[in-house]
């Protein structure tokens, strides 16, 4: 389903988006049917591009026009690309739960059983 525009959101029409990057309207359009960029809407159904959908628009100009990927080569980039996001961004999650795990359980261990002790900030030899 396609995106409807907000008010707080620059977009530009499809026409300025084809003069920027140099390629057709109609490549543009190539693009949304196959899937590879998602344009917001007006409320006329007009193509509004956002800076998010410029950047991907970037991406796929680069790998087509530069490295000569084929559509359906971009498509498995970009798939892999998200898919590595999210992985960071579960990552990023996960690391966050065991530094909290760690900085608990940390606060939690009884200083008299450490196997040096401080005293008045100095270390203090432990007597057995």
């Amino acid at each position: 389903m396609p995106r409807r525009a907000t008010k707080q959101t620059k977009f530009l029409m499809i026409s300025a988006v084809a003069e920027r990057f140099e390629i057709h309207p109609q490549t543009l359009r190539l693009y949304e049917r196959e899937g590879l960029i998602r344009p917001a809407r007006s409320s006329g159904n007009t193509r509004l591009y956002d800076q998010e959908t410029l950047r991907r628009l970037e991406i796929i100009l680069t790998l087509t026009r530069d490295l000569g990927v084929n559509l359906a080569g971009v498509e498995v980039i970009l798939n892999m690309r998200e898919q590595l996001d999210r992985l960071r961004q579960d990552l990023d999650q996960a690391l966050d739960a065991v530094r909290r795990e760690f900085a608990e359980r940390r606060s939690d261990v009884a200083r008299q059983h450490a196997l040096v002790q401080v005293r008045g900030g100095a270390l203090v030899k432990r007597e057995p």
